[in-house]
């Protein structure tokens, strides 16, 4: 079973992800800042990271982002940056921190999953 790590502040968004995730069968972890986030993703090395880009705490999406494809442990792990910004200089800073993909808020579930089982063959 694939672990994916839901970082967002927003507690109804995350509810909304763990709920829609569980449905599909994946084991779902989930926090609500960037701190958190990268405390558990060296410890739990999900398969897929949903990060949001704007949060409290010293680390923001993008720094966990880059944290994680500059960690040899960490850098097969996808991350799907999850964000209001939706600007092409935005989404050039989120794929110039390493993410996989980009998706702006508000999206729906459905493109979510499509999303996260067009990066699975790059999943070990």
């Amino acid at each position: 079973m694939k672990k994916i790590l839901i970082v967002e502040d927003h507690a109804d968004i995350r509810k909304l992800l763990r709920m829609t995730l569980e449905f599909s069968d994946f084991e779902v972890l989930d926090v609500s800042n960037g701190d958190d986030a990268w405390q558990v993703v060296r410890q739990v090395r999900p398969d897929v990271v949903l990060l949001d880009v704007m949060m409290p705490g010293a680390f923001s999406g993008l720094d966990v982002c880059r944290l994680i494809k500059e960690s040899n442990e960490l850098c097969n792990t996808q991350v799907i940056l999850l964000t209001a910004r939706g600007s092409a200089d935005d989404r050039q800073a989120g794929l110039n921190a390493g993410a996989d993909e980009y998706l702006v808020k508000p999206f729906s579930t459905l493109k979510l999953l499509e999303v996260i089982e067009s990066l699975e063959g790059s999943i070990r």
